[in-house]
């Protein structure tokens, strides 16, 4: 079939998929129509997809969509010729597995390491959720539930049935389930436990980079932060728990509390992030530590925990030292 799409030119460097006619199945029911395609268009550049997205290519029940269009059981959606890798490339995306935390046949929770994205976009070629559905090429499901910023390690959970997918997603919205941070900061944490309700409002820079401050006109947020030990009067070891999941909730109601994050790049201090940079720690101190939450489709309670990675555990040695 791909060849009957070629065009009578000079040969092809890559083979090219004929156009295709797809109809929605009730498995993928509310899904964006970008990740319903780079589901079914695996190899395709991505910004092959979207281009041809916003030049009305594909079609969903004979209309042009955007990439954020939510389809519905039944839709058609028309897939335009799209040309593939050079015969022999690498592949784009390469398959990798993280530590898995816990897996059954609805849900998937990896401890993600810090410095990798948890999708693709903004410059970051492929994520977390790219990378696995490489490794898993015959997984007919997979879906982040949440997001976690590149620099924060810990638990990341992974739909594998779109049944689950909007099953967490409620509970997250419902406040269902309880997640728990680490942070290192600046500063002598004294307080036992404290409530931290502060609006956020995201905004863009100049330079077009995403920020979120502290804002009367911004969504309501809470984090409880409780002190777990304190190094010396200079730094501190926290404890934070979210109660809404706000874009950088943590690490702005942390800095704009007077104690920044320890490695925060956009919200830290400079001289701060270098000196342990310097010292062989090259990243923001944010670890996903625990997650209690029902089973999207059980019920059964979820107890599970990711370990502190061991770059964070030798600073905290080092700082008791000190």
């Amino acid at each position: 079939m791909p060849l009957s799409a070629m065009r009578k030119e000079n040969p092809p460097s890559a083979p090219i998929y004929a156009v295709r006619m797809v109809e929605v199945e009730a498995e993928y029911d509310g899904q964006r129509l970008d990740n319903f395609l780079l589901r079914l268009c695996k190899g395709v550049p991505k910004s092959h997809l979207y281009k041809a997205i916003r030049g009305g290519e594909v079609r969903v029940n004979k209309g042009r969509a955007s990439a954020d269009t939510r389809l519905s059981a039944g839709d058609t959606v028309r897939i335009p010729p799209l040309r593939l890798p050079e015969p022999g490339a690498p592949r784009p995306v390469p398959g990798t597995e993280f530590p898995i935390i816990h897996e059954d046949d609805a849900l998937l929770v990896v401890d993600k390491p810090a410095g990798v994205a948890v999708h693709g976009g903004s410059g970051v070629s492929f994520g977390v959720i790219e990378q696995l559905r490489a490794a898993r090429p015959d997984a007919r499901f997979l879906e982040l539930v949440h997001r976690l910023d590149r620099e924060t390690s810990g638990l990341l959970m992974i739909a594998k049935t779109r049944k689950a997918l909007l099953a967490l997603h409620e509970m997250l919205r419902e406040g269902g389930s309880r997640k728990h941070y680490y942070a290192l900061v600046e500063g002598d944490w004294v307080n036992d436990r404290q409530h931290v309700k502060l609006p956020l409002l995201k905004w863009t820079t100049k330079s077009g980079e995403r920020r979120v401050k502290v804002d009367a006109t911004g969504q309501q947020a809470h984090t409880i932060v409780s002190r777990v030990q304190r190094y010396g009067g200079r730094y501190s070891l926290v404890d934070a728990e979210l109660r809404t999941g706000r874009t950088h909730q943590i690490r702005v109601h942390l800095a704009a509390s007077g104690f920044p994050i320890v490695g925060d790049d956009k919200y830290g201090r400079d001289e701060t992030r270098e000196a342990f940079a310097r010292a062989g720690f090259a990243r923001m101190f944010l670890h996903a530590r625990s997650l209690a939450l029902p089973h999207p489709v059980s019920g059964e309670t979820l107890q599970l925990e990711a370990p502190l990675p061991p770059a964070c555990q030798a600073v905290l040695k080092r700082l008791e030292t000190e």
